[in-house]
């Protein structure tokens, strides 16, 4: 489908077929975020099903804006429109703000007329709209220095200490791409299971290492032959982005997770990477702690939420118990359970 519209001197698609002005524009953009790459519309479609709604204009001066988003069905729960979907952040991406608002204004337009109950704009930036953003979620990310001695030195004594003591336990550290998926994701169902939430597909996470290419990664920590735990990175630009992480819980004491970021930490700050994105955290969490102990600073996030029809009410002490309770409960059932269910639910959770 594609649609053009004039709205001054801008032109506007919303199919966005041109991959090479869509990857100049984020390539160009200082301020574009990995959820810019044009990779996810194949990932998040194929795997999920959600119909990508990615809108690109240009104005007379050649100046270009993307914003990708998808049109997310949920059953019983009606339609949303999300930028973007599972990821941290999306919202538009251009050197023009007046190009920006336009693309924003389209995208409520597009949400309307297929009767969306909201837009979901997860921006980096603050947008000019009407609606206040919630800002209590936080990107956690470290500049890296240019060589490994002066990162080891800057880390807290403690950090220090548990990868230590994670290389004492014996874990060994391996690095590949798809192939190494079968072991990871065993992990992490075990994982979102234990904290009460439903798991990404299987399909999914491959998606995005065939999508990505050699810009995803995943590190495996292992102990003899049992994986133990392991993360999924994926570079964009000048940063290395850890989406998804999990460490079997029984494994807690071996501090596996600490080799797993410091092995990650090294070997990107070798390389062209500048700054080290451990992903969103809630301000305060456990989370958010576990990243501060590396020197993560906080880099702002706002969250806009534009309703477009009248909802019935879900909120407040009742909504908050219902979630405990779907929490407690999700935690009890078996994995393979949660493996199989899992993803049918996850897929209509945009966060």
């Amino acid at each position: 489908m594609t649609i053009v519209a004039q709205s001054r001197d801008v032109k506007m698609d919303v199919a966005a077929h041109d991959a090479a002005v869509w990857a100049r524009t984020v390539d160009e953009d200082r301020h574009s975020t990995p959820a810019h790459s044009r990779e996810w519309l194949d990932v998040i479609h194929l795997a999920y099903g959600h119909e990508p709604l990615y809108l690109r204009a240009e104005d007379d001066e050649g100046r270009t804006a993307v914003l990708p988003a998808f049109i997310v069905r949920r059953p019983l729960l009606g339609t949303v429109v999300t930028s973007m979907p599972f990821l941290d952040t999306g919202g538009p991406c251009s050197a023009s703000s007046p190009l920006a608002s336009v693309l924003v204004g389209r995208l409520v337009e597009e949400a309307g007329r297929i009767g969306a109950r909201h837009v979901e704009l997860r921006c980096a930036a603050p947008l000019a709209v009407a609606q206040a953003p919630v800002q209590h979620k936080v990107n956690m990310t470290l500049a890296l220095p240019a060589n490994v001695d002066t990162l080891w030195r800057g880390l807290d004594k403690t950090v220090r200490n548990q990868v230590r003591k994670a290389e004492r336990s014996g874990l060994a550290i391996e690095t590949g791409g798809v192939e190494k998926l079968p072991a990871f994701y065993d992990v992490f169902v075990s994982r979102m299971r234990d904290l009460g939430s439903p798991v990404h597909g299987y399909d999914f996470l491959r998606a995005v290492l065939v999508s990505f290419g050699a810009r995803a990664r995943i590190v495996l920590a292992r102990k003899g032959a049992t994986t133990v735990g392991g993360l999924v990175t994926i570079a964009f630009k000048d940063r290395l982005v850890v989406p998804w992480a999990a460490c079997l819980q029984e494994y807690f004491s071996l501090c596996p997770n600490m080799l797993l970021y410091w092995d990650t930490l090294r070997n990107a700050c070798t390389g062209a990477v500048r700054r080290f994105d451990f992903g969103r955290s809630t301000r305060d969490s456990g989370t958010y702690r576990f990243k501060r102990q590396w020197g993560a600073e906080e880099e702002p996030l706002f969250w806009y939420t534009i309703p477009l029809r009248q909802r019935p009410g879900t909120a407040g002490a009742g909504a908050g118990r219902r979630a405990q309770l779907a929490v407690a409960t999700w935690q009890r059932l078996p994995l393979s359970v949660t493996r199989h269910v899992g993803p049918r639910i996850r897929r209509y959770l945009t966060q």
